[in-house]
């Protein structure tokens, strides 16, 4: 199959004597981009099928498979992005056209090179690493235990030993994928030159219909717009830490220990709300996850919900072969990726979540999420293949956050979780700020700082020898948190995180934390509410669903300005809405931490 894909490649390119003669015309530039197109949509499906057996039930069968099937999609890919380039100084070339050309070229997470065998050994790696997380296993009081299960009780668990075995037995298993991870770096890179990048960091920047040092600064533009807010909360939370823990495991000053934060990346601290919480205002009066519970919700029951919540906007059910094809919790008898997902198998209705879900909060939201993923598919799957995407990956990510912002003391009461009698007052809601900013913002570093260490290990300028320790260093200098202790010199942290080993690019997080802010303004703003930022609900008002689905099936059309725009007027990413959402919890926070050392 590879073989006959391999030379439908080249047909596409125009391999044949009556193409390589002239000069090619925007005609067919039109005819390569259909066939593209057609070839691209066969394969999805059919590679979509296998990627999915294989993360539901992972085997060493499964693995092959997938790795075969991942080396045939990559060499296909790269000989129709070469195909594309030929293209570009085609005269007349439509507006269609000319984005699908440049989608193809840029549509590569990694490359292969043009030679023999190199498709195969990066696939095969790419499969091996992914396999290796997926199966990885840390330890809790000594017993092994699944990844997915270590997140869970670092929520919970408030002795630093533990925290620290968690930790460090869980981040193990990142130092076997090392050699392999550089080797894959190698291979992408030569590919990634062969299609005129600089390298597969410059390739992966190039996607957002702006030079790629734009991009960089915008991220950085808005980062300082936002860092004063995390530094404040940074400083706040070191403090309740030392009180909690005394100076030999926290230090009043400095970075906080990692593993104290109830979360395996320091992604995430909502965990430790319980330490942070302040007296008085800190008690809100519920936790989603005992509603949940209280109310007999199972892993189903809050899919439901989270349907129910894009329903009331206006969009149509889920299809029937959700419920049936879906995986929402981790079957007992097999190895799978328990990652969050969400997938479309046929690009048409056939939309998929696949999760290990807990009966909790995190996870409530994290349907809210995925499915907003399931609802975006469904909006633009009239277009052609090529347009199969959101305006860019980060809009992909920022729907169902923003959706999930919504999850209020408002919206738990219509939905029939929490009693009216039970909604916190306003003097409550420096706690209800605060549990989300514990949430929200230290994911602002976090996503930012883990494609720059790739965006260095891609360039060169990150050596195999020295990726843990800038990995470290980077985890410093932006979140002000460090290891719970020393780490050797086999280490590869970055292995520990799914996104690393699975290669999934990760700035669309970032701009994900900073797109749904400006698109949950929005919405507030068009349903008319008129209170405070963080209480607003849109559930329930289908003028805002009928203006966020006019934005969703543009899918990658138009560039992503034409659809930001398209939503909230403005064609330009800010970070002013986040700081607008939390502005009475930065003044509060600034009046705790009055003489503290808020610097590490």
């Amino acid at each position: 199959m590879r073989i006959m894909l391999s030379a439908m490649a080249l047909l596409l390119a125009g391999a044949s004597p009556s193409w390589a003669q002239a000069a090619p015309t925007a005609a067919e530039a039109d005819a390569f981009v259909a066939k593209a197109e057609q070839q691209l949509l066969d394969f999805s499906i059919y590679g979509s099928r296998v990627a999915w057996v294989n993360q539901t039930y992972i085997t060493d069968d499964t693995d092959a498979l997938i790795a075969k099937v991942g080396a045939e999609g990559t060499e296909m890919s790269v000989a129709l992005a070469k195909a594309a380039a030929k293209y570009d100084a085609v005269p007349g070339l439509s507006y269609d056209t000319r984005r699908k050309l440049n989608l193809l070229k840029l549509g590569l997470v990694l490359p292969a090179p043009d030679r023999p065998g190199a498709a195969d050994e990066l696939s095969t790696i790419a499969t091996r690493l992914n396999s290796a997380y997926a199966k990885g296993k840390g330890t809790f009081q000594g017993k092994p235990t699944v990844g997915n299960d270590l997140e869970a009780l670092m929520r919970t668990t408030r002795d630093p030993a533990l925290t620290k075995e968690m930790w460090e037995s869980w981040h193990a298993i990142g130092a076997p994928m090392k050699a392999d991870y550089a080797r894959m770096v190698a291979i992408a890179n030569e590919g990634a030159k062969e299609l005129g990048f600089a390298d597969t960091g410059a390739l992966w920047r190039g996607g957002y219909d702006m030079d790629p040092k734009a991009f960089s600064a915008m991220l950085d533009r808005t980062w300082l717009q936002v860092k004063p807010l995390y530094n404040a909360l940074h400083c706040y939370t070191r403090g309740k830490l030392n009180e909690k823990y005394g100076d030999a495991v926290q230090p009043k000053t400095g970075p906080i220990r990692a593993d104290l934060l109830g979360n395996m990346w320091a992604q995430d601290w909502s965990g430790i709300y319980d330490v942070v919480a302040p007296k008085g205002a800190g008690d809100i009066g519920y936790d989603v996850g005992d509603l949940l519970k209280a109310k007999g919700y199972d892993a189903v029951k809050m899919v439901k919900a989270g349907e129910g919540f894009y329903s009331s906007l206006g969009f149509a059910p889920l299809p029937e072969t959700f419920w049936t094809r879906s995986m929402f919790v981790k079957p007992a008898d097999r190895d799978v990726l328990c990652h969050a997902s969400a997938w479309n198998i046929d690009q048409k209705d056939d939309v998929r979540i696949k999760m290990c879900i807990k009966v909790n909060g995190t996870d409530f939201v994290t349907i809210h999420h995925e499915l907003g993923h399931n609802y975006y598919q469904r909006a633009y799957n009239k277009q052609p293949y090529l347009y199969l995407g959101s305006a860019n990956d980060g809009f992909h990510e920022a729907i169902g956050d923003f959706v999930a912002l919504s999850v209020t003391p408002d919206y738990l009461v219509k939905i029939g979780l929490l009693d009216t009698a039970k909604v916190p007052s306003a003097d409550k809601d420096i706690g209800l700020l605060l549990r989300q900013a514990m949430e929200k913002v230290p994911g602002l570093p976090w996503t930012l700082l883990v494609d720059k260490w790739r965006w260095g290990v891609f360039d060169g300028s990150t050596p195999p020898a020295d990726y843990n320790r800038t990995w470290t260093d980077l985890r410093r200098d932006y979140m002000g948190v460090v290891p719970p202790g020393p780490r050797g010199a086999d280490a590869f942290d970055p292995g520990a995180k799914a996104h690393i080993p699975g290669n999934t690019p990760y700035a669309r997080y970032y701009l994900a934390r900073i797109l749904q802010f400006q698109f949950y303004e929005a919405a507030c703003r068009q349903a008319g509410w008129k209170g405070p930022l963080h209480r607003c609900s849109f559930y329930g008002n289908k003028d805002v669903g009928a203006k966020l689905n006019a934005m969703l099936e543009m899918g990658a059309s138009k560039p992503w300005p034409d659809a930001l725009q398209a939503f909230t007027g403005t064609r330009e990413m800010d970070g002013r809405a986040v700081l607008a959402y939390f502005a009475p919890l930065q003044a509060w926070l600034d009046k705790e931490n009055k003489g503290q050392q808020c610097r590490w």
